[in-house]
């Protein structure tokens, strides 16, 4: 690559900062853009996506109904996709990932943003018919791509899940966190809570210490989003969400449970 075109076009990763990869042109508006996250390690979730807001450089075309800072970022979705798609019982080794197979998992992420509180099952036979308008060049029939679309849709749902279930869990603690200072807002906090739940599902073998905090504080303007907090503040509501991952992940609902992958 040139460093012309590195200069152009880093694509950073959200939490460290390094140079990622190019983000999925296929032709459904809002999924270009976005800073690259790599694939992330297994959970209890399952692996789960990045939610990036503008300060990570995503592009104007945010799914209806949801501001930019509630949209999972495409480009790392991208990678996560093109490194494990080859494992996929689906994999046709004479089809080319960026042609064929990227649209289907742009279109299963755009999909399930597009159609909250949706099912699968309820959304299916619209999105077969909406296939050929949003394919590109993908050579990929429906019956071909719908196991790649649907594997992206759960993946997406899963992460949606995992954040709502975060927020639910840290705003019903958060009147009397031992961090909190008099008027501080929820709102602040949510990117760091969201943050540590994020690191907690990259980072699954790591424990707390200095080096695992030095990492995070580097991503920490990235993540914040709209939040005022410097990462002095906001580090003890990080290491709250990455330590509690646990606690939290037990008491889960039933039904924000995504397939595992």
């Amino acid at each position: 690559m040139s460093d012309q075109k590195q200069s152009r076009d880093p694509n950073r990763d959200p939490i460290t900062g390094a140079p990622g990869s190019h983000p999925v042109g296929v032709g459904v508006g809002g999924l270009a853009g976005g800073a690259a996250a790599g694939a992330l390690a297994g959970t209890a979730f399952g692996p789960i996506g990045t939610l990036v807001g503008t300060a990570a450089g995503v592009a104007i075309g945010a799914a209806a109904g949801k501001g930019v800072a509630e949209r999972i970022d495409p480009t790392g979705e991208t990678e996560y996709w093109r490194n494990e798609y080859a494992n996929r019982p689906y994999a046709d080794s004479s089809r080319d990932f960026d042609r064929d197979y990227s649209a289907a998992y742009g279109y299963g992420l755009q999909a399930r943003e597009n159609r909250a509180g949706r099912t699968w099952d309820e959304s299916e036979a619209e999105l077969q018919r909406e296939w050929n308008s949003v394919r590109g060049a993908s050579t990929l029939e429906w019956d071909q791509a719908r196991p790649a679309v649907r594997d992206s849709w759960d993946r997406a749902d899963r992460t949606y899940s995992t954040y709502e279930d975060s927020d639910r869990y840290f705003a019903s603690r958060f009147e009397h966190a031992p961090y909190r200072i008099g008027g501080d807002s929820f709102d602040d906090y949510r990117p760091a809570y969201r943050y540590g739940t994020q690191s907690r599902t990259r980072y699954p073998e790591r424990d707390w210490d200095d080096r695992l905090e030095g990492d995070l504080k580097q991503g920490w303007e990235t993540a914040k989003d709209t939040s005022r907090l410097t990462w002095e503040r906001a580090k003890a509501a990080v290491k709250d969400a990455f330590n509690s991952h646990d606690e939290y992940s037990r008491n889960r609902r039933p039904e924000g449970m995504g397939k595992d992958h």
